[in-house]
């Protein structure tokens, strides 16, 4: 029996198979979850084709996190297809391009404020939708990027996933006495189709290969996806509000 058999598991951020949410996905379905994907608009498509190189075909539900009416009727779109969730996949970042790239002091408060939006106030407006699933507990994890430091060119893209991080602890605070633990992956660079909207990325990942005491792969995702899968397991019964480095070690080392 795999660590999540019979659990029920919602991952949103699928949209081909080098993303780290595919991994997720993936690694869910191999240790016995039931995956029901998100996507929305011209992205539904691409996840649904995405959705066809999993073990196990899953369903994919439309979800604007944005969208107060996508958020609304999550629980019955959700319910098409499983009885509850037991575990959710945070997979979900944006910025505008006037927000990353170094042009940090020039960026106008509407593009921060679609940054903070999407990347990081989607992690409780998510949280919400998905609660009434959660009504035996269950655990809701998020990918992030380390934001206890500034990093070139990541600009405004750092200060959201800051907020990300601070919101996981506010969550893990209120939705505890529910059971719904809530908990953070900050992973090492990946090249992903997101990471590679990012400017100057190319950075990070010389970073990575000479400081990682355990060496970094920036084409597997497996390792951080292991982790996600593992915190919604069982395993981590009494863990919450925590952010889990998968890096190699890097955030360890100084400069």
């Amino acid at each position: 029996m795999g660590i999540l058999e019979g659990r029920r598991i919602l991952v949103t951020g699928v949209l081909t198979d080098e993303s780290i949410a595919f991994s997720v996905a993936r690694i869910a379905q191999e240790q016995g979850a039931q995956v029901v994907l998100t996507s929305f608009g011209r992205a539904m498509s691409l996840t649904r084709r995405t959705a066809g190189r999993l073990p196990v075909a899953a369903p994919v539900v439309e979800l604007d996190v944005t969208s107060e009416e996508d958020l609304a009727s999550l629980e019955s779109r959700v319910r098409e297809h499983v009885d509850g969730l037991d575990g959710v996949l945070h997979s979900i970042g944006f910025a505008p391009a006037s927000a990353l790239g170094g042009g940090f002091l020039d960026t106008p408060w509407p593009d921060v404020a679609t940054a903070v939006h999407v990347s990081a106030y989607s992690l409780k407006a998510l949280a919400m939708a998905a609660a009434p699933l959660m009504s035996s507990g269950g655990s809701i994890v998020g990918l992030d990027f380390d934001a206890t430091q500034a990093w070139p060119k990541y600009d405004w893209m750092g200060v959201a996933k800051a907020a990300l991080e601070s919101t996981s602890r506010y969550l893990a605070r209120d939705l505890g006495p529910r059971g719904i633990r809530v908990n953070l992956v900050a992973a090492g660079p990946l090249r992903t189709m997101a990471a590679k909207s990012i400017p100057g990325f190319e950075a990070f990942e010389d970073m990575w290969t000479e400081r990682a005491p355990l060496g970094w792969n920036l084409t597997d995702p497996t390792p951080t996806a292991q982790a996600c899968v593992a915190l919604m397991s069982e395993w981590f019964p009494a863990t919450t509000g925590e952010m889990i480095h998968v890096d190699g070690g890097f955030h360890s080392q100084g400069a």
